[in-house]
């Protein structure tokens, strides 16, 4: 009985240890490549390359006053906008 039993346990070890991670399909978000983006008009030219350098999946704009969801998402790349359109930072999340 008591071999059964350490079989059973090892047999269980041995398949989480085999188990691996689901490979991840996120593409992350570098916002460090697109700050010199900074101080120029918002557009959709400029999201698009904006959205290519950084990896990111998408993009959101954040304008003065808007509500917005706070949920953290490692493939959004954030446009602050000021009151002109202009970007004032870029940040992912």
């Amino acid at each position: 009985m008591k071999a059964v039993a350490t079989a059973a346990m090892l047999m269980g070890l041995c398949s989480c240890a085999a188990a691996s991670a689901p490979e991840s399909s996120v593409r992350s978000c570098d916002a460090s490549k697109v700050q010199s983006l900074v101080g120029q008009a918002a557009s959709g030219e400029l999201a698009a390359r904006a959205r290519r350098l950084s990896g990111a999946r998408v993009v959101r704009w954040l304008r003065p006053g808007q509500i917005i969801t706070m949920e953290y998402s490692a493939e959004r790349l954030n446009f602050v906008l000021d009151a002109r359109n202009k970007i004032q930072s870029i940040r992912c999340g």
